[in-house]
């Protein structure tokens, strides 16, 4: 029997490195998974116990879960992670800005097929996973626990917490932006999804900001009242652009052409949005 120690010792380091770099980074990574949509999941060992992190691709699945798929690589066995939350379906996320609770729940029948189809749409080599092996690959869905908000800023102070905020979405934009300029004739499902999702979150932001952020300084800081209405007359703007955005990728006959215009009209306003929002407010919190 052939000792694979090594073996298994190496893919823990490189596991581990990611990680490492994952967390440094709030979700940037570098190299070959620079373009990556990775989170870090934490599952409790079916018999040790103890937490266990992996880093695992994700679909975006709209604003209530994301999606991972238990591939091991096209391995015969499913990875340990799958085992452990069939085990212990409570799990920890880390996307890099944000850390929260979730519920692992294994799809079936047409709905998993149907994300799964998804998956190889947006990438072929979940195809070329399946192909190597004779079990079916699951897909799972992590579902938010507590208040549906976007979980615990991975930030020290309110200040920072705007940067990781504001930089997870020029991150998000970024493969967005990426993702649609490869986009062919046809404006894949899994591209509109991915575009859904986008808006869903910035959406939530702005209407926290609103609600929040904005009365918070005011109340505190009266002379940023003329920065903090071009904020909220900016998050209008934003707004409709959003809905020109959602318009653009509704429907299978989708124009990849005019999704990529909306998205790059959206980039525009939403980064000078986020400079002008940083170069106001910032100062007035440290």
């Amino acid at each position: 029997m052939p000792d694979d120690t090594n073996d298994f010792n190496d893919f823990n380091d490189f596991n581990q490195q990611i990680i490492d770099e994952f967390r440094a980074g709030r979700g940037r990574l570098s190299g070959m998974f620079e373009n990556a949509r990775l989170i870090l999941l934490t599952t409790t060992g079916a018999r040790s116990g103890r937490p266990h992190t992996t880093p695992v691709g994700y679909l975006p699945d709209g604003g209530e879960r994301v999606l991972v798929i238990a591939s091991a690589g096209g391995s015969p066995r499913h990875p340990a992670w799958y085992h452990n939350l069939l085990a212990h379906p409570e799990v920890t996320v880390e996307t890099g800005a944000f850390t929260y609770r979730a519920r692992a729940v294994p799809l079936t029948g047409e709905e998993r097929d149907a994300a799964f189809a998804r998956a190889v749409e947006s990438d072929p080599g979940w195809a070329a996973y399946q192909e190597k092996t004779s079990r079916t690959i699951p897909v799972v869905a992590l579902y938010q626990a507590g208040d549906g908000g976007p979980g615990d800023i991975n930030a020290g102070s309110l200040v920072e917490a705007i940067k990781v905020v504001h930089d997870a979405f020029r991150h998000e934009l970024a493969l967005l932006r990426t993702e649609m300029s490869g986009a062919g004739s046809a404006l894949g499902a899994q591209l509109r999804v991915n575009c859904l999702t986008f808006c869903h979150g910035l959406h939530n932001h702005h209407t926290g900001e609103d609600t929040a952020l904005f009365p918070f300084l005011a109340d505190r800081h009266p002379e940023s009242a003329p920065a903090i209405a071009r904020l909220r007359e900016e998050h209008e703007r934003i707004a409709a652009l959003v809905e020109e955005l959602r318009r653009a990728v509704d429907g299978t006959a989708a124009d990849p052409a005019t999704a990529r215009a909306e998205v790059e009209r959206l980039a525009g306003e939403l980064e000078a949005h986020l400079a002008y929002e940083e170069e106001q407010l910032i100062p007035l919190l440290t």
